[in-house]
């Protein structure tokens, strides 16, 4: 054995293994902006949901007088005048349902004109219509409130229509002080309209047949169901009385129509009889023959006495200033005011799953069993 080597110890190991040195990890640095966004947003929302509780429990905060959205005024052209023209659109058709901010077309428009009212700088208020008409009751609604509002405000209307104004868009502007259209404007279509289907014979065809029961001889009167080619003599003469039914109603309403438009534009006159510079249009004797449905252009309405001066929205202006007998004013509008509980209605709320056919255009959603002043133009 030789000496010279060292002694091997008998607890010694394997050498270790080389490990090479890890270098400075990087890790993503966390969004702090979206985290505080995030954050902020949640805090919002439990504190209205909060406060929604709490008013709906105690009822403060919530003002017993407001049935319409809260408004903001918004400058639309500014002159540096002291008195201000609110205008207040009227597009599209008109319903009685629920549009932006979740409240109806009416109460909309009567929330700005209650606006207009209280602001002793709005002198006048310009009616921008651009709709081709829709449903009796939400037209009405919105005629009797610019009626309410020209008499107890003494503050003029000048309805302004665009390039449609029929049915309905004329039944509203029908009490303006004032009515300005262009030559080109399509209007008129006085009259009322109900539709609906008759889908008995689809169903014939698929084997399908009702099962009606019911408590009246018209209770199911507006039903599209009934077969009207195997009609027992009975079932004949009910159909014949529900027509007359129905078209009675229609003429009714009609008469409400024609009614409008002759108060509205006989009042109109009375007022502007005492403004040398704003005698406007007299009905013509021979206006209802034209009250037949049909659409009338700003020129033909104009000769008829159902338009006051044609012209644009600058006519309009002008007219306006005119009538309320001032130099000049900015022109301002109300928008609604952003409320997060609205915001919250997205949340928790399902819509059925649609099949939507792109047409082009969005044609009018009628409802069956309807009235409406609406130009036939748009029924199809």
């Amino acid at each position: 054995m030789d000496s010279s080597l060292p002694p091997v110890s008998p607890s010694a190991g394997p050498p270790p293994l080389y490990v090479p040195p890890r270098g400075p990890t990087s890790r993503p640095r966390p969004n702090r902006g979206w985290t505080i966004a995030a954050l902020i947003l949640g805090v919002l929302l439990i504190l209205s949901v909060l406060g929604h509780l709490l008013g709906a429990l105690t009822g403060f905060g919530t003002p017993s007088r407001q049935s319409g959205p809260r408004l903001q005024e918004s400058l639309v052209e500014d002159n540096s005048a002291a008195d201000k023209i609110a205008l207040i659109p009227v597009e599209g058709v008109i319903a009685g349902g629920a549009v932006g901010g979740g409240y109806d077309l009416v109460s909309h428009i009567k929330e700005q004109l209650k606006s207009a009212q209280e602001d002793d700088r709005v002198r006048a208020v310009i009616l921008k219509v651009n709709s081709p008409g829709g449903e009796v009751l939400a037209s009405d609604d919105i005629a009797r409130e610019i009626q309410k509002f020209q008499k107890n405000s003494g503050k003029p209307v000048v309805a302004c229509m665009s390039s449609l104004a029929a049915s309905g868009g004329y039944y509203v502007s029908a009490p303006c002080r004032w009515i300005v259209a262009n030559e080109l404007t399509i209007t008129g279509s006085i009259g009322v309209i109900m539709h609906g289907y008759n889908y008995r014979g689809l169903m014939n065809k698929v084997g399908l047949a009702p099962m009606v029961f019911k408590s009246g001889r018209f209770k199911d009167m507006l039903s599209g169901e009934k077969d009207l080619d195997q009609m027992s003599p009975q079932e004949k003469e009910d159909f014949a009385e529900e027509q007359r039914m129905i078209q009675k109603m229609v003429g009714e309403t009609f008469d409400r129509f024609k009614s409008v438009v002759a108060t509205g534009r006989e009042e109109a006159n009375r007022q502007n009889k005492s403004n040398t510079d704003s005698t406007g249009q007299t009905l013509s004797a021979k206006w209802a023959d034209y009250a037949d449905g049909r659409i009338l252009s700003g020129k033909e309405a104009h000769s008829l006495g159902l338009v006051d001066e044609l012209g644009n929205l600058e006519t309009a202006v002008a007219r306006a200033k005119k009538l309320a007998e001032i130099d000049d004013a900015d022109l301002i509008e109300y928008q609604p005011v952003f409320d997060l509980s609205h915001f919250l209605r997205f949340f928790g709320k399902s819509e059925p799953a649609k099949i939507q056919l792109d047409l082009g255009f969005e044609p009018p959603k009628l409802r069956a069993g309807h009235l409406y002043f609406l130009s036939p133009t748009f029924v199809h």
